[in-house]
């Protein structure tokens, strides 16, 4: 074992516990999103610092990418209403109980308000865990892009009911605890935002090759859009807003990345227009940073990464003033943020970014300057953080002061000179535990 002296940055004084923590999610990795890009981050980081973590998420044989540790495959049916491509967590099966007693976890941390959530609520409180709740995504607000506005009161309803249920809730932004907290949704509410890789997402990455492979000429402005491509991101205000460009006789074409069953409908309002299908790594950050605006109309973002994705590329981003939006945007600084589903005022300031070319090079810039706020070391020591305090009060422990000592090895050192193994390998295995479901 190698052994060598360092001293902690503020992360690895936060995992100075290694915390043994069960984390719940309803998609890990069978379909890539903003939400388990961030469950993942916040795994490997855990592992890489010393704390155990076991991954318990509903699974399928062929997952959109590969998960980052030990994931334990909880029951599952596929989610009706034409989006079958997502899996809804039904419990907790015999197995999997197994697994967690086996495991002895410090902490249960969930991500997702469906019926395994719960189960795994129900199950810290038997055992005297403390729960944390990380909210990733508006739920109560996806009826209505299907013409059932009318049940958002019930979900809203039933969120708070999960919600209340946990010690402490992490919220992605400020604005989305803002928001959790006029609901109602619990006491304790907390910031857990998300971080960027400057490396990957860079001005650097634009690529005219890329651009004119996918159809676009030199001079033409491109307005980009990035993400799933359901009904619940938009896509409606996105169509209709470029329509009125076109009527304003406004120069532009549009580059489309990601996928999703609404891409046949949206494929056929933008005719003109480039899509690219899924991209992930390098093909991604190439051609984010090929685009000239970014446009995000959604309004069920609870942070919004692709935003900060395309700040971080150099982009200006005219987005809907909504939580998550709220956080990134300086409005006319580095973005511009308009009234929900105001086509017209969208379709207006899309207009200033294709006509002005300075404009779309100083707010790209204070965008991509932005983008330096968001430190993924930082902010996942904050969730580490909470896991402590959590687990403190759950013992009845008093806190541990930064100053305090520890014996290494027969003497005694200072908290900020420590010892460390640095060989810390890490493993990925699946683990099928799907029967019994109670």
């Amino acid at each position: 074992m190698e052994i060598v002296e360092f001293r902690f940055s503020e992360f690895e004084l936060n995992l100075r516990c290694k915390p043994r923590v069960a984390l719940f999610s309803g998609n890990y990795n069978y379909i890539k999103d903003g939400a388990n890009q961030a469950l993942n981050r916040l795994s490997e980081f855990l592992d890489k610092n010393g704390a155990s973590v076991r991954v318990y998420s509903p699974t399928i044989s062929t997952p959109a990418f590969e998960g980052y540790g030990d994931i334990v495959s909880i029951p599952s049916l596929k989610i009706p209403f034409g989006r079958g491509e997502y899996r809804f967590g039904i419990g907790l099966s015999r197995l999997v109980k197994n697994d967690l007693d086996a495991f002895k976890p410090d902490i249960v941390h969930v991500s997702c308000p469906d019926v395994t959530g719960h189960s795994a609520i129900r199950y810290a409180r038997k055992h005297g865990l403390p729960v944390i709740a990380s909210m990733h995504t508006r739920f109560e607000t996806y009826p209505r892009y299907y013409g059932m506005k009318w049940i958002e009161p019930v979900i809203e309803s039933f969120l708070r009911r999960f919600y209340r249920q946990c010690d402490k809730v992490l919220a992605p932004s400020d604005s989305m605890a803002r928001l959790m907290r006029a609901q109602r949704m619990n006491g304790q509410i907390d910031i857990w935002a998300r971080g960027i890789d400057h490396d990957r997402f860079s001005p650097s990455k634009r690529s005219e090759e890329f651009r004119t492979r996918s159809g676009f000429c030199d001079d033409e402005v491109i307005i980009g859009f990035c993400g799933r491509l359901v009904r619940e991101k938009g896509l409606d205000v996105f169509a209709d807003a470029l329509d009125r460009l076109v009527q304003m006789n406004v120069p532009h074409r549009a580059l489309i990345v990601g996928d999703g069953p609404a891409r046949n409908w949206f494929q056929s309002r933008l005719s003109k227009s480039a899509f690219t299908g899924f991209l992930t790594g390098e093909a991604l950050a190439r051609a984010m940073a090929s685009m000239d605006v970014f446009f995000n109309p959604s309004v069920t973002e609870t942070f919004g990464n692709v935003t900060l994705e395309a700040m971080a590329s150099g982009l200006p981003v005219v987005a809907a003033e909504a939580p998550g939006s709220q956080d990134l945007i300086q409005e006319s600084v580095n973005g511009r943020l308009i009234q929900p589903n105001a086509v017209d005022q969208f379709a207006e300031a899309l207009a200033q970014y294709c006509k002005d070319m300075g404009l779309r090079r100083r707010h790209g810039s204070a965008a991509r300057q932005s983008s330096f706020n968001y430190d993924w070391n930082l902010i996942n020591s904050k969730v580490v953080e909470h896991y402590t305090e959590l687990i403190k009060v759950k013992m009845g422990a008093d806190s541990v002061s930064a100053s305090e000592s520890y014996q290494v090895s027969g003497a005694l050192v200072p908290m900020h000179e420590f010892f460390f193994d640095r060989q810390n390998p890490a493993a990925v295995n699946h683990i099928w535990c799907s029967d019994d479901t109670e």
